[in-house]
């Protein structure tokens, strides 16, 4: 026990003598959670919370483009921006200067065009039952339809514009239907339409109720601070290949197992020392970064980080998930023949693997051959145990399958480090 002690704190010695290593497992991190973080909350926030600017130019005469307009601001999807002083050649330039994403319209003659298309087309639908004269079909299809113009900023995506679009759409079938019936009521002879029908065609919606799939009721909605802070703290964890593998081959090179071998001390327990103090590490990594999301995020306007309730199951993910990255690195460090190759190929893999793993850009948003090829990466599935537990309180059944492949992957990785120093005869 007391070669171990003397062992571990050794390993802190030159651990901590690491300056350079030190700031990339835990400064680095760090920048990048608050910066990546701070930059994706709005991006999340359009996705979750549907709010984006929404300039609308109402030029028509008449009372159709401000139903519209009245609408649309009850969905709560937009900030409306009304600005009725401009012409169509400047809408583009309202953009351009970043005032709105999206933009509406609406012109002069709309609420004309679109009585005159719903009158023509009364008496098309009283004619069809025989209650009417017949009606000139060439008249309708000379009719010029009313016309919306959406602009869009070209950095706002395709299928969240054709989601805008179908709203859009969605409530001028509620104008148009509306004045469909005022219009048959007309033809029939009534002077109006009485107003529970009325308001039964604009509210005529079927109800969607949302559900959040999780094992209980206290899901948490996904935010950047859910993503980012778990993300980027396992990509401080597997970054430590730069320092410990770094720290294998300057072992290797100055002839330190070489000598182990002529000395009392067991071989085995010089790499249990270094894996005790690499995971200990780690476990401060996660410690600290999780900390930043809990009380330093919701100070400068992030959303909050919420741990599971699951201690010992969010525990075990980080033990496991430290577990891989210590492995990852002694195997790069054994493999490696110089610090340059131990460096070069560690931090380039970990980039990869992050890449692939979804810590830059989550799974959910890649294509289906990608969310396939993601999974040959450990982080993809220290994600996935920590998705599991953040996202959708998973229990235990839902655990085993990224603990059971972490452990794998580490178990992999522990013995070719053994095989390859075995076959350069240095243990």
């Amino acid at each position: 026990m007391y070669k171990v002690w003397i062992s571990i704190k050794k390993e802190f010695y030159l651990l901590f003598n690491d300056k350079t290593g030190l700031s990339l497992m835990f400064l680095m991190p760090l920048i990048l959670v608050f910066i990546i973080t701070i930059i994706q909350d709005s991006a999340f926030k359009i996705i979750n919370e549907n709010k984006i600017s929404l300039l609308i130019v109402n030029h028509d005469s008449g009372s159709e483009g401000n139903k519209l307009k009245d609408m649309l601001d009850q969905t709560r999807m937009f900030n409306l921006i009304e600005n009725n002083n401009i012409d169509f050649s400047e809408v583009k330039k309202e953009i351009s200067k970043e005032n709105a994403m999206v933009a509406l319209y609406i012109e002069n003659s709309f609420s004309e065009k679109l009585n005159s298309k719903t009158i023509i087309l009364s008496k098309l639908v009283m004619a069809n039952i025989g209650m009417n004269d017949s009606v000139n079909k060439k008249e309708l299809i000379s009719l010029l339809p009313p016309t919306i113009f959406f602009f869009n900023d070209p950095v706002l995506q395709d299928n969240y514009c054709y989601s805008i679009l179908n709203l859009i759409h969605s409530n001028l079938s509620i104008i148009e239907n509306t004045k469909m019936l005022e219009g048959l009521y007309s033809e029939m002879g009534y002077d109006s339409v009485p107003q529970n029908i009325k308001e039964s065609i604009i509210n005529n919606k079927i109800p969607i109720k949302r559900i959040i799939t999780s094992v209980d009721d206290n899901c948490k909605i996904p935010n950047s601070t859910q993503h980012n802070v778990p993300a980027w703290t396992i990509f401080a964890m597997f970054f430590m290949v730069v320092s410990l593998g770094s720290n294998i081959v300057k072992e290797k090179l100055s002839g330190s197992f070489i000598r182990l071998k002529t000395m009392p001390t067991n071989f085995a327990l010089i790499l249990f020392s270094k894996q005790i103090v690499y995971l200990f590490v780690a476990i401060m990594q996660v410690i600290l970064i999780f900390s930043i999301g809990i009380y330093i995020f919701p100070l400068i306007k992030l959303p909050e980080l919420t741990i599971s309730s699951n201690t010992l199951g969010t525990f075990i993910i980080v033990i496991i998930s430290g577990i891989a990255a210590v492995s990852y690195a002694l195997m790069v460090g054994s493999i490696s023949k110089t610090q340059e190759q131990s460096n070069g190929f560690g931090a380039i893999s970990i980039i990869i693997f992050a890449a692939l793993g979804g810590v830059w850009v989550p799974i959910f948003v890649m294509p289906e051959y990608m969310k396939q090829i993601s999974k040959l990466s450990p982080l993809h599935w220290c994600i996935d145990g920590f998705y599991t537990l953040f996202l959708r309180d998973g229990n235990w059944l839902m655990l085993y399958k990224p603990i059971l492949i972490l452990l794998v992957f580490s178990l992999s990785c522990q013995i070719i480090t053994y095989l390859k120093l075995k076959y350069d005869k240095l243990i």
